[in-house]
């Protein structure tokens, strides 16, 4: 039987205590209702606009256990819909990614056009249907509420939920950190990865927020990338880790930090200058004459955004898009691409994809180990001997009311920010994370 779920976060900012319990991640009873009260009833991101660029083009994903499908229309108007037949309910679209002008059921063909709008429902003069039928609509269900920031689509499944401006607050502005790269916006690389690892869906919402882990899960690439520096080979694909190409004089002192933002919303972020290791280098001129030092900076900088709950965006070694969706406590389907602005030079984009192929795909240097240590942590939360896990404390000490000098240029806001050195490793932005997971796992209303 499911725990009380107010037992499950022990939170006492004026004691310097922040706990969470083992059971929030191998609890059937929890996860069904994470999938009701968090990705059933607020804003879950969807996809990219520009997964369906033209006219009848469409993408397909889900929230949380829903199949759904965002499609262009023939006057180029995005919408979303649930992608099911109101017949008897089967998936429509049946791939990804696609163009069709009209959608047909394979169960009984009733057939759908790319505005969701009911063409056909097969032999119908001939099935004596009651009057009451005709009254009835027959098109797709609309998502309730559907909206983009930046070229970046959302939806949800209720219509009780605040406008999405609302909902991301200033964490749009590091969305468009990412968005305004490009005067065209951005764009999914071909050849998006699906797969899936035995372990919650948290710890990989946590993971893109851990800068402690990174050291001990991956000594392997830290290895690799000492041989690079031992012996340079203009073959050799170049990291934005390599020290001669990440950091100088002015970046000693403070690396980086920690953003906690209202809903949920967090960033973990490191100092990088503007370097030639990274492929928008090619537009560091232009970056600053359209937005200033400071945007651009910010832009240059590595960044782990997390958009509460099922969107991560990566910002490091290269550009990686992470799409969270959870299928039970114990499994989760991850669905990664490379992200790139578009109109890039070619030697860029060649640059980019190298890179993300070399630390973030699964048969990359950092992916596998990322998903054996969550399949680890899964295994030892069975334990119930001490149930409550220690890894929320680093950076307590060091949390701040507001931001700091690094947000205020861009003017970000957060709710709470951490200062650090490399090896502080900041937990206290996970507190986001859970406070809001204990916010909507209470009832209250999405944000």
């Amino acid at each position: 039987m499911m725990m009380d779920l107010a037992s499950l976060i022990d939170d006492r900012p004026e004691d310097g205590v922040f706990r969470v319990h083992r059971a929030i991640f191998d609890d059937q009873a929890v996860f069904e209702l994470e999938m009701a009260r968090i990705f059933e009833r607020g804003w879950v991101f969807l996809g990219l606009e520009s997964q369906a660029p033209g006219p009848h083009d469409f993408f397909t994903t889900t929230i949380g256990r829903v199949p759904i499908l965002v499609t262009r229309d023939g006057d180029g108007k995005l919408a979303g819909f649930v992608n099911s037949c109101p017949h008897k309910g089967s998936r429509l679209a049946q791939t990804q990614t696609g163009n069709a002008r009209l959608f047909v059921c394979p169960y009984h063909s009733w057939t759908f056009d790319s505005a969701g709008r009911n063409k056909n429902v097969k032999w119908k003069k001939a099935g004596c249907y009651a009057a009451a039928f005709d009254a009835d609509g027959h098109d797709l269900a609309r998502l309730p509420a559907f909206a983009s920031h930046g070229g970046f689509v959302f939806g949800s499944l209720s219509a009780d939920v605040p406008p999405l401006a609302e909902h991301l607050g200033d964490a749009a502005r590091l969305i468009d950190l990412i968005a305004n790269q490009s005067e065209q916006g951005v764009e999914l690389v071909p050849g998006g990865v699906t797969f899936t690892y035995d372990a919650n869906w948290k710890l990989q919402l946590e993971n893109c927020s851990d800068a402690y882990h990174f050291t001990s899960a991956h000594p392997s690439y830290i290895r690799i990338l000492e041989r690079r520096r031992e012996a340079p080979d203009a073959s050799v694909t170049r990291s934005v880790w390599e020290k001669d190409a990440a950091w100088s004089e002015e970046t000693k002192g403070v690396a980086g930090g920690s953003y906690s933002f209202p809903h949920g919303h967090v960033l973990n972020w490191g100092r990088i200058a503007p370097s030639d290791a990274l492929p928008l280098y090619e537009s560091v001129d232009r970056l600053a004459a359209a937005h200033g030092d400071a945007v651009r900076d910010w832009m240059f900088n590595m960044r782990n955004l997390t958009i509460f709950p099922n969107l991560q965006i990566a910002e490091n070694a290269s550009s990686q898009l992470r799409v969270i969706r959870p299928i039970s406590a114990g499994r989760t389907e991850m669905r990664t691409w490379c992200i790139a602005p578009k109109g890039e030079s070619a030697a860029a984009r060649r640059q980019r994809i190298r890179q993300y192929e070399d630390f973030f795909n699964p048969s990359g240097m950092a992916t596998p180990d990322d998903t054996v240590s969550y399949e680890n942590c899964q295994r030892g939360f069975a334990s119930r001997v001490e149930p409550w896990l220690q890894g929320y404390a680093r950076g307590i000490g060091a949390s701040v009311a507001g931001g700091n000098a690094f947000s205020d240029p861009i003017g970000l806001s957060p709710e709470r920010s951490v200062l650090a050195d490399a090896q502080l490793c900041d937990e206290t932005l996970y507190h986001g994370y859970y406070r809001e997971w204990a916010r909507r796992m209470a009832g209250a209303g999405a944000a």
